[in-house]
Parts: C-alpha cells; structure tokens; sequence
C-alpha cells in the first residue's frame, strides 16, 4: 500500500513543476549493457524542461530492478544491446511497481529484443506486447506523429515499432523497437545524427515522458 501511495503522490508534482523528479535508468543482470546510452536520459531530460515546462533533475538515477527504490521513479527507462535475466524476485518487484503505477520505457539499442520478449513474459506472463496505432495518444502528445514511431537508426531495415503490454487498460510498458530512440538523445558528436533526427527522437522521447505522467490525470 506504501508503493503505490507513493506512486500516487510522486506523479503530479512532474506535471505541476513543483518538485524535480529524476528520470532512472533500469540496472539488469545477464551481461546486456544497461548502462548504454550514457548523455540519453539527461538530454531528454533537459528536452523536456525546455519545451514542456518540467522540472526534471537533469543528472539521471541507476535503479536496480530488484530494488524497492524503484517506487520512486514514475518513469524508468531501459535500453542494451545483450543478455537479460529477471530473476524470480525481479520479475516480481517489477510487476508491483508497474501495477502500482510505475512506467517502463523499454528502447531496443539492438539486440536486446530476443531477451527482452522473454524476460517481460515473467513479468507478466499473461500478457503479450500488441503494436499501438498510430492514432494512439503516446503519438499525439506535444508532437504529432502521424506514422508512429520514428526510425533513428536503420540496424536491419525493419520499420520501427511502437510496442506496449496493456494491464487492465493501461499502458504499463512501451517497448520502442527497431528505431533506437536513445541513440537519438545522445550527444550530436557520439552518433552524428543529423539534427533532424536527434529532433524527432527528443521529440518522440517528450511524448512518451508527457504520457506516462498525464495517462493518470
């Protein structure tokens, strides 16, 4: 009950600017480099103050997904290119925070999707992730995008997809695959993007944050 009062009183402050709330990164076992996407979350962050009026610290937070301090983060934030392993009591915190309120922003930085299908089955093994339409409200925020999901970066070709696994109507996880979302948030100078694309993945990453929070007004 603790969890999710704290959940409760931690979501409107982001949305009123009073208080300044860290966005977190997920810490995994299995090897896979959660720590990928290092300047990501911070230039987001910064993003967001800017254009959405937040008040988001700018230095983000590592939360370990076995940790109860994951109840402090409305939004966690989770990205690597490898192995994942949920243990049993990982899948288990994971599903109360999501349950309680908790968001999980799941971003494909390549190859992290054939385990990351299989580690959210224990989280929630009665759900399967379903492709959101482009009309869906995550698109429609601040920025309209009007064909879903921007591609960033190419790795197979494949067209990028917005994927959510829905608990009783809600939106708990958005899964961003085969567009590399993060990628676009990094420094210009690490990818080189072109600022029209770093543009269009801050601006899709402003979304996500701006549902997350206003899916609870």
């Amino acid at each position: 009950m603790k969890k999710i009062i704290l959940l409760v009183l931690l979501i409107p402050t982001i949305v009123s600017g009073q208080d300044k709330i860290k966005l977190a990164k997920l810490k995994y076992d299995g090897g896979g480099d959660w720590y990928a996407n290092k300047t990501a979350l911070p230039n987001l962050a910064k993003f967001c103050n800017q254009n959405l009026n937040t008040n988001f610290e700018t230095d983000d937070e590592v939360v370990d997904v076995s940790s109860p301090e994951l109840f402090l983060y409305p939004y966690i934030y989770m990205t690597g290119h490898g192995n994942v392993v949920f243990s049993r009591s990982d899948a288990e915190n994971l599903r109360t925070y999501l349950e309680a309120g908790g968001f999980l922003h799941i971003d494909d930085n390549y190859g992290l999707d054939q385990f990351i299908r299989l580690e959210m089955k224990k989280v929630f093994p009665e759900l399967e992730f379903v492709e959101l339409p482009f009309n869906h409200l995550i698109y429609h925020q601040k920025y309209d995008f009007d064909n879903g999901l921007p591609k960033i970066h190419e790795h197979d070709g494949k067209p990028a997809q917005g994927l959510a696994l829905i608990y009783k109507g809600r939106v708990v996880c958005y899964y961003s695959y085969e567009s590399d979302l993060g990628n676009g948030w990094e420094d210009q100078s690490i990818h080189n993007d072109p600022e029209k694309k770093r543009q269009q993945a801050l601006r899709m990453g402003s979304n996500i944050v701006s549902y997350a929070f206003t899916q609870y007004q």
